[in-house]
C-alpha cells in the first residue's frame, strides 16, 4: 500500500509538473493513455484520474483562448508604439535625420596644360536634429569627401531658444560661424566661399525677428598674433546682420559679416603661419534677390588690409585677397521636371598664394530627374594671374557632371 502511495504521488508530481509549464500547455493524447492505463492498473481510482484532467483543463487555456492572448498582447504592444509619448512616436517628434550624397565626373585641363579626368565621391552629408524640449535643440552633421575629408563632425552644436515666445538664442559647439553667404547655382563652391568659409567650436548669441538677424560670435582660432604668445586664448570674434523678405512677387536676403581675422577661413590656415604679426579682420556682403523664376546672387568677401609678406604674400609685398561672384538663374520645366539654367563670374584679387584663380566664368544646368534627385552639368573656364604677379598667365577648363541626393 505504501508503494501505491509513492507512486500515486509520483504521477501527481509529474503531471502538476505538466501543469506548470507555460500557459498554452493542454493535456496530450500521451498523457491521456497514461492516466488510462494507471486507472486500469489500480494504481489511481477513476475519480483521481478525473480529478487530475480538471486540474490540467483549468490551468491550461484552451487554443482559441491563446490566440485571443497574443492578439491581444500584439494590439497592446502596436497602441503603446503608435500612442503619443511611444517610442516610435517620440523618436518621429523630436528626431529628424537628413542626408546628401553627390558623385562627381570630371574632365579638363589645368594651367600647366596637363590633362585630367577623375570620378568622385564628392560630398556624403549625414544630418541629426533633436529636439529636446521647447527651448533646446541639438544639431550634429556628419561630413566625408573622397581625397578631402574623412567621415569627421562637421558641424555639432546646441541651440537654446525658443522663437515663438523670444526672438533671441545662443548657439554653442562646432558651426560654420555666419560669414559670408555663399549661395550658388553651381556645382562648384564660390570663389567668395573659398576666401572666407570659417569651421571653428564658437560661441554665438544671435536674434531673428521679423525679417531682421543679427548675431556675434568668439572662438578661439587657430592663427594667433605673435605678441599673444599663446594659442590658448579666445581672441578671434565676429558679427553678422542681415534682412530677409518674402512677398508675393518676390523674395530675398541681404546681408553683411565681420570677422576680426580672416586668416582663421579653413583655406587661408592651412597656407598662413600659426602665428602672424597681427589679426587681419574681414568682411562680407550678399545680396539675393528672387523674382518669379529669376534668380540673381551677389557677393563680396575680403580682407580688410594685407598680410605681412612673409605671411602671404602676393608680387612683391604682402597680398590683401578678396573674391566676388555674380551669378544669374533662371528655373522652368523641362519635360514636367523643375530644371534651371544658370551663368555666372567670379573674380579674386591677390589670391595667387591660395592658388585661386584670378578670374572663373562658368555655366551650369540642372534638373530634377526624380524626386530630391538631381542631374546637374557645369562648365568653368579659369584665368591665372599674370606671370608679372607670379602667376603663368594661362588658361584652364574643367567639366564636371554630377549626379545629387537628398533626403
Amino acid at each position: 500500500m505504501k508503494k501505491r502511495n509513492w507512486i500515486v504521488i509520483a504521477v501527481i508530481f509529474t503531471l502538476g509538473c505538466l501543469m506548470v509549464v507555460p500557459k498554452g500547455y493542454a493535456l496530450s493524447p500521451e498523457t491521456e493513455l497514461l492516466l488510462q492505463l494507471l486507472q486500469k492498473k489500480g494504481v489511481i481510482t477513476g475519480e483521481d484520474a478525473d480529478a487530475l484532467r480538471r486540474e490540467v483543463e483549468v490551468a491550461a487555456p484552451s487554443v482559441v483562448e491563446k490566440e485571443a492572448t497574443k492578439a491581444q498582447i500584439k494590439e497592446e504592444i502596436t497602441q503603446e508604439l503608435e500612442a503619443e509619448g511611444g517610442i516610435l512616436s517620440a523618436i518621429q517628434k523630436h528626431l529628424s535625420i537628413s542626408g546628401l550624397v553627390e558623385v562627381e565626373a570630371a574632365v579638363g585641363n589645368d594651367f600647366e596644360d596637363n590633362d585630367f579626368s577623375d570620378i568622385v565621391l564628392a560630398t556624403v552629408e549625414l544630418g541629426f536634429d533633436a529636439e529636446i524640449n521647447d527651448w533646446v535643440n541639438a544639431h550634429v552633421l556628419l561630413l566625408y569627401e573622397e581625397d578631402d575629408t574623412e567621415l569627421d563632425v562637421d558641424e555639432g552644436t546646441i541651440t537654446v531658444g525658443n522663437p515663438e515666445a523670444c526672438p533671441g538664442y545662443v548657439t554653442a559647439g562646432k558651426m560654420y560661424v555666419p560669414f559670408g553667404n555663399y549661395e550658388t547655382y553651381m556645382v562648384s563652391d564660390p570663389l567668395t566661399l573659398e576666401i572666407g568659409e570659417t569651421n571653428e567650436s564658437a560661441v554665438l548669441v544671435g536674434v531673428d525677428a521679423s525679417g531682421f538677424y543679427a548675431s556675434v560670435y568668439a572662438f578661439n582660432g587657430d592663427v594667433n598674433e605673435i605678441e599673444d604668445g599663446s594659442d590658448d586664448k579666445i581672441a578671434s570674434y565676429g558679427g553678422n546682420v542681415g534682412y530677409g523678405f518674402e512677398n508675393d512677387t518676390m523674395d530675398g536676403d541681404i546681408g553683411a559679416g565681420y570677422i576680426s581675422n580672416i586668416a582663421d577661413s579653413d583655406l587661408m590656415q592651412d597656407v598662413v603661419p600659426e602665428e602672424i604679426e597681427d589679426q587681419v579682420p574681414g568682411y562680407a556682403v550678399h545680396a539675393v534677390l528672387n523674382i518669379g523664376p529669376l534668380g540673381i546672387i551677389g557677393e563680396y568677401v575680403g580682407a580688410a588690409e594685407g598680410f605681412e609678406a612673409d605671411e602671404l604674400p602676393f608680387g612683391t609685398g604682402g597680398a590683401q585677397p578678396t573674391a566676388w561672384q555674380l551669378e544669374a538663374g533662371y528655373t522652368f520645366e523641362l519635360g514636367g521636371k523643375e530644371a534651371v539654367l544658370a551663368v555666372g563670374y567670379q573674380e579674386t584679387g591677390e589670391a595667387l598664394a591660395l592658388e585661386l584663380p584670378e578670374t572663373r566664368l562658368m555655366g551650369a544646368f540642372g534638373i530634377e530627374i526624380y524626386d530630391n534627385t538631381t542631374l546637374s552639368f557645369e562648365y568653368a573656364h579659369d584665368e591665372d594671374y599674370d606671370e608679372s604677379d607670379g602667376g603663368t598667365g594661362n588658361d584652364a577648363d574643367v567639366g564636371t557632371a554630377q549626379l545629387a541626393v537628398e533626403f
